[in-house]
């Protein structure tokens, strides 16, 4: 009998990581319920690390609107990388979208998700389907690495003189009241 529960618990944790590792919004469940339980916390010191020309990264809204980050200094930039397929980037939306819906109305605070592969209506159907406001790019121009290296998710936050202030690759919960602190101490600072 032992033999047997023991092959049966064995099974289903098999099933369990094969399904987290080949079912999308499984993964993404799964960090998501990770990041609520206090992992994946960003680290919000400031590097204040200067940016070599802001001007030119630039990118495309759904209606075709360029915008250039040069052209964004005096606000705070919060700047998202991500992908439809990409299962961190899913875990991390909803926390992305509520830290959105906190500061959308204010002036000194744009936020960028740029998707990375240019889809607009892949990316315009997810957030529809999961009912995010999030304003979709998609990158116009080359990224300095220092910037976006290629990992997905990326975020990054940019202080009013256009001073790279925060870079994490990886899922994090934006929604964490450091953060939300981190972006008004931007704000407020000269």
């Amino acid at each position: 009998m032992k033999f047997i529960r023991k092959n049966i618990f064995n099974a289903l944790f098999v099933l369990f990581i094969l399904i987290i590792v080949f079912v999308p919004d499984a993964k993404a469940f799964f960090l998501k319920g990770l990041m609520e339980i206090g992992f994946y916390k960003p680290n919000t010191e400031t590097s204040g690390e200067s940016v070599a020309g802001l001007d030119g990264i630039r990118f495309k809204d759904v209606k075709g609107n360029l915008v250039d980050l040069g052209d964004l200094k005096g606000k705070v930039i919060f700047l998202n990388f991500w992908a439809t397929w990409c299962p961190p980037c899913r875990a991390e939306m909803p926390s992305v979208n509520k830290l959105y819906k906190q500061f959308k109305d204010d002036t000194d605070i744009v936020f960028i998700f740029a998707d990375a592969d240019g889809d607009f209506a892949k990316s315009g159907k997810f957030m529809s389907d999961r009912k995010y406001e999030m304003p979709i790019y998609k990158v116009e121009s080359d990224i300095p690495e220092k910037v976006f290296a290629g990992a997905l998710p990326t975020t990054v936050i940019f202080d009013k003189q256009g001073r790279l202030s925060f870079k994490h690759e990886g899922v994090a919960n934006y929604a964490d009241k450091k953060v939300i602190d981190f972006i008004r101490k931007l704000k407020n600072s000269r």
